[in-house]
């Protein structure tokens, strides 16, 4: 008998992987040129040729031992350092090797950095809609997720029910910027009313609340838009960033965190979670792509391609009658449906073989997901099946 936690787990398994099994079904059915599958933001733009380079060249030139062997649960401290200094040219920030635990991706290192703060029965507060797997990785460590209630106007945090939503429990808020699912970014005026909210909460309380800054999605930004670098705003800041979406590496589960020097309690704070790097079962992030990372540092992914997908899927959109805000950054656009429940959409949508996500499975009925990071040949192909679609849901 499988463990009480994991029953709803399995029976609620992720709408997003359901949708993306969906469309292999399909795809066998009816050819893959004709499936308009955007349920997963799986990146569809190779990875910079430089990486394979990177590769390549570790391969052939360092000692196959050091490679392929273990390190710091940290990770190897001379790409923590490069990593660092990286961070430091771009932000204006002072890290060092001792502030990078180098994870297994953006979700790894979310799931240290909770291991790390929660006790049972510990409060994290998230802004709805937010990506469905908070729910789970707060879970695991018997915290409680509480979700700050949408603003569908703009989608920017509503700051007013997250105040009274931060109590003597709340250990952590996670904010997501870019944000999945809908492609805003938050700007620095609301970072800076964020932490003085919680600055407010943590004189209030005489308790840490600290602040994790999940990022994966921080290259991807459009129209000259700045995504804040949160360390500058709020001490007790937690950065958890991935390669997945910047370079393309989705499965290789490459990414880091950052502990800055002046958070409160910093050195137990980097300590321990180094350690749950470790009891965790990842014990260290994959050493090859640890040193494959640090050669590429300055390599960015095509955002281009990710923009001419928005603006043409975007403009279509609206022309076929939907609703929808034009997304800043990321790699998808969430869309108001026309009826109320949005799963019916998604059944209807199926008909024209589109498949895309509920907003439920991120805490916002009546809108979808639409993941646009595919090829533009997707895009354009899929624009008659939408207008069919509209044509559906809008008739008299």
């Amino acid at each position: 008998m499988i463990a009480e936690k994991m029953k709803d787990f399995v029976n609620n398994n992720s709408a997003i992987r359901a949708m993306f099994e969906e469309g292999k079904k399909l795809a066998s059915i009816y050819g893959r040129e004709n499936v308009f599958d955007f349920s997963l933001g799986n990146p569809n733009v190779a990875a910079p040729i430089k990486v394979n380079e990177a590769i390549k060249e570790i391969l052939d030139e360092e000692d196959s031992v050091f490679v392929h062997g273990y390190m710091s649960n940290s990770g190897y401290e001379d790409v923590r350092a490069a990593i660092a200094k990286s961070l430091n040219k771009r932000f204006d920030t002072y890290f060092s090797e001792n502030n990078i635990i180098m994870t297994v991706g953006a979700a790894g290192g979310l799931n240290v950095i909770l291991k790390t703060l929660l006790n049972p029965g510990d409060e994290v507060a998230v802004f709805a809609p937010y990506f469905l797997e908070y729910r789970a990785y707060i879970s695991n460590y018997d915290g409680v997720i509480v979700e700050v209630a949408p603003d569908t106007e703009t989608f920017m945090p509503n700051l007013a029910d997250f105040e009274t939503k931060i109590t003597s429990k709340t250990k952590a808020v996670i904010i997501n910027n870019p944000n999945n699912p809908t492609g805003v970014v938050y700007k620095e005026d609301t970072i800076k009313e964020i932490a003085a909210i919680m600055e407010k909460k943590q004189q209030e309380f005489g308790t840490e609340i600290y602040l994790v800054s999940d990022e994966p999605y921080r290259e991807l930004a459009y129209d000259g838009v700045e995504v804040p670098y949160l360390t500058k705003y709020y001490k007790n800041t937690i950065v958890g960033y991935s390669y997945s979406k910047s370079l393309s590496l989705p499965g290789e589960r490459i990414g880091y965190i950052v502990v800055p020097s002046e958070m409160t309690d910093y050195e137990n704070v980097f300590s321990a979670a180094a350690i749950a790097n470790r009891i965790l079962g990842f014990v260290n992030a994959p050493s090859l792509m640890q040193r494959a990372v640090a050669k590429v540092l300055d390599e960015k992914t095509d955002v281009n391609y990710y923009d001419r997908n928005r603006t043409t899927l975007y403009e279509n959109l609206k022309k076929f009658g939907f609703e929808c805000i034009k997304p800043e950054g990321a790699f998808y656009l969430f869309m108001k449906t026309p009826m109320e429940d949005e799963k019916e959409f998604c059944e209807m949508a199926k008909k024209y073989n589109i498949l895309v996500v509920p907003g439920s499975s991120f805490a916002c009925r009546g809108y979808v997901r639409i993941a646009y990071c595919v090829s533009y040949e997707t895009i354009l192909n899929s624009l008659s099946a939408f207008e069919k679609l509209s044509a559906e849901c809008f008739k008299a």
